[in-house]
């Protein structure tokens, strides 16, 4: 049994930062009612290639971007902007706990889906919004993208090589934003369920992606109020910490993340080069810091002389953070990553072999359940619709294109 077991979820949201927080509700065992538009669906259903295999090796037209987000979800495939549509989605709305929507703010007023319109229907309901800007401020209105949000909130200001390394600002190789934004969706989301416990009702949730990744500069946004020095780019070294960064090796790079004094003195007996324990100017952390200019040369002309799996073998031997670089490939092969069960199997209906990667969140008494693959769109209209109209409105709705309950065969 989920630990989210009884709690019903509609989820108007897509692309990534509110099916991220969907998928995590359902990984958790809320039965989660993902709401796409018929023939089209989640605008990532079409971000492809790559495309899912069929059981036969041929292209699909489910895309990995789409599978990431959405796996435990029912798809149920109703026009939003139709009014028969809406009182469809009203209906579900009334036997929620908990909405999702990511539209821009104030848009779903005048399909009468807003937080006003569903809490009059249903007070107990807990309703999450998710926008690039917020509710309110000068930039509300304005639609949010995650690549914008991490040049806007000083993200990609620190991110990348430094300048005198002809580097350049760069962005994080995921939607970090998105994804950082489901999470705390999430856990308001928990939050304001056990509110409603002691309150007896529901509440509004404003999540904005711009706020999540202005909080989630944590020490970088800390160092500059502290200091009232803008952080900069410094590539992979670490601001405050030192050695803890990237090496090269006489074959490829790895990485050494020195966190402490007793560590720094650990990797120098590990590696051979005590000599550098002679030096005061390197025995603690703050001043390792302020002398980086002079540590650093030494210690990269010294990796230089070994390839790099003598030096982690070495380095790990006296357990001090070392690692490779893994590609993604690598990094999912790895041993410890296959124990964890970070891969899982989920059999899907165009492929019996259908992988995803796995949840983090290991408990102990209601552990995560791998209950259905990502849906294939409109797979559950009937299923769930089924609850509120008979068959034969069903049909009728469909003939009209306000739902769709076909099951699409992406072939």
């Amino acid at each position: 049994m989920g630990a989210l077991k009884g709690i019903r979820v509609l989820d108007l949201s897509r692309v990534l930062a509110g099916p991220w927080c969907g998928q995590i509700l359902a990984d958790l065992g809320a039965e989660v009612i993902k709401i796409e538009r018929p023939k089209v669906g989640d605008d990532t259903r079409m971000w492809g290639p790559p495309w899912m295999p069929n059981q036969q090796g041929q292209v699909t037209k489910e895309s990995g971007y789409y599978q990431c987000a959405n796996r435990n979800k029912y798809s149920v495939a109703i026009d939003i902007a139709s009014e028969e549509g809406q009182a469809l989605v009203r209906e579900i709305a009334q036997t929620a706990d908990v909405v999702i929507e990511n539209y821009k703010a104030g848009s779903l007023a005048k399909y009468g889906l807003d937080y006003a319109s569903l809490s009059a229907l249903n007070p107990n309901i807990v309703y999450c919004s998710i926008t690039g800007f917020g509710q309110d401020g000068p930039r509300a209105e304005e639609p949010g993208y995650d690549f914008i949000i991490q040049g806007m909130s000083g993200l990609m200001s620190i991110t990348g090589e430094a300048d005198d390394v002809m580097g350049g600002a760069q962005k994080v190789g995921v939607a970090v934003v998105d994804i950082q934004t489901g999470l705390y969706s999430t856990i308001a989301i928990q939050a304001a369920l056990l509110a409603r416990q002691h309150t007896g009702r529901g509440q509004y949730i404003d999540m904005s992606l711009l706020d999540v990744q202005v909080a989630a500069l944590a020490n970088q946004g800390m160092n500059y109020l502290t200091s009232g020095k803008a952080p900069k780019r410094m590539g992979n070294n670490h601001p405050n910490i030192v050695p803890y960064q990237t090496f090269k090796a006489k074959d490829k790079e790895f990485i050494i993340a020195c966190g402490n004094d007793k560590q720094f003195k650990d990797l120098c007996i590990a590696i051979g080069y005590t000599e550098l324990l002679d030096q005061p100017n390197y025995l603690r952390n703050q001043d390792r810091v302020k002398h980086r200019e002079e540590l650093i040369p030494l210690l990269s002309a010294y990796f230089l002389t070994q390839d790099a799996q003598v030096w982690v073998d070495a380095i790990h031997a006296v357990k001090v953070p070392v690692g490779v670089i893994n590609s993604v490939e690598d990094a999912l092969n790895e041993p410890q990553i296959q124990h964890r069960q970070m891969v899982v199997n989920i059999p899907h209906a165009l492929n019996h072999d259908f992988k995803v990667i796995g949840s983090p969140m290991k408990l102990s008494d209601t552990p995560v359940e791998y209950r259905h693959a990502p849906p294939q769109l409109g797979q559950h209209t009937t299923e769930i619709l089924s609850q509120f109209r008979t068959e034969a409105e069903l049909n009728e709705l469909a003939a009209q294109g306000i739902i769709d309950q076909l099951n699409h065969p992406a072939a």
